[in-house]
């Protein structure tokens, strides 16, 4: 009896293993396809034609009254899971209306962040209890509350969880007060101004009639601030990054095997992800 209990439940895992690489594999052709036809259209229209018409989309757009509200808009829209888009509008805050797209854009993200993690705790909170008995998430919360507010900023500045899924995560985490969260999100200005930056710049050098005003100097002194400024943002991020996951598992709060778990859930973290475990908002029921 035991041995044939044994064999159905090898049997159920191998069914769903296969179902479950069967579903890798057909997202990763449509990602790869998805691609391959974004590249295909650019190489058609060419680059040129694409940043022109964005250009001048966005900077219509910049001399309406209510410009500024439609891009905020957006950045609130794109802060809510599982939406995606959010250092492109940031960018477009800077194409549009030059480093004075900072305020709009660090506006708008903290009125989205603090919609998002009032929202979510809110009506989710019965849910998150569920959630709560995933390992990872339990011992995340434990280094949470152990270090507190510093270890919070250092998260909300990594790049990892992205925007969007850092609010569902400090949403779902009862040791993070609002207040907190707030005063951590504006940690994150300093990048926003950097993609403000690298938008402003790039929109510079998108407008054909700008480009034709610059001389050769001036235009690779805009690329090359564009290339610091995008080489700049990936070597603090992973600077940030790696200082979190080393400093958590290094903490002597918190014993060792709790420090291990906390930073595999940052490394790991993904709302969508079927397990449960580390989708204590939109994820499936944890497994006992």
């Amino acid at each position: 009896m035991a041995a044939t209990t044994t064999v159905q439940s090898t049997f159920r895992k191998l069914i769903d293993n296969s179902k479950k690489y069967a579903s890798l594999g057909l997202a990763i052709w449509a990602l790869l396809c998805f691609y391959a036809a974004i590249g295909t259209a650019v190489f058609v229209i060419t680059p040129q034609r694409i940043f022109q018409y964005l250009y001048d989309s966005v900077h219509a757009l910049s001399l309406k009254p209510y410009g500024w509200l439609v891009l905020g808009a957006i950045i609130v829209a794109v802060s809510f899971p599982p939406m995606i888009g959010h250092t492109t509008t940031v960018m477009l805050c800077g194409f549009a209306y030059g480093m004075k797209g900072f305020f709009i854009a660090a506006a708008a993200s903290q009125v989205g962040s603090i919609l998002v993690f009032v929202l979510l705790r809110y009506f989710f909170r019965r849910q998150l209890r569920t959630w709560s008995k995933g390992d990872r998430w339990v011992a995340f919360e434990e280094v949470i509350s152990a270090k507190g507010l510093p270890l919070i900023i250092l998260i909300r500045a990594s790049p990892l969880p992205p925007w969007v899924y850092s609010n569902t995560m400090f949403a779902s985490i009862d040791a993070v007060p609002l207040w907190k969260f707030i005063i951590a999100t504006c940690f994150t200005f300093p990048k926003l101004v950097l993609h403000v930056f690298i938008g402003w710049r790039i929109g510079a050098l998108s407008d054909g009639d700008q480009r034709k005003e610059m001389d050769g100097k001036t235009k690779a002194v805009n690329a090359a601030l564009v290339g610091s400024g995008i080489f700049i943002g990936f070597a603090a991020s992973w600077v940030v990054y790696h200082l979190i996951t080393n400093h958590i598992r290094k903490m002597k709060e918190v014993p060792e095997d709790v420090d291990e778990l906390a930073a595999e859930y940052i490394e790991n973290f993904n709302p969508l992800h079927s397990s449960g475990e580390d989708a204590p908002l939109l994820g499936s029921s944890p497994r006992n």
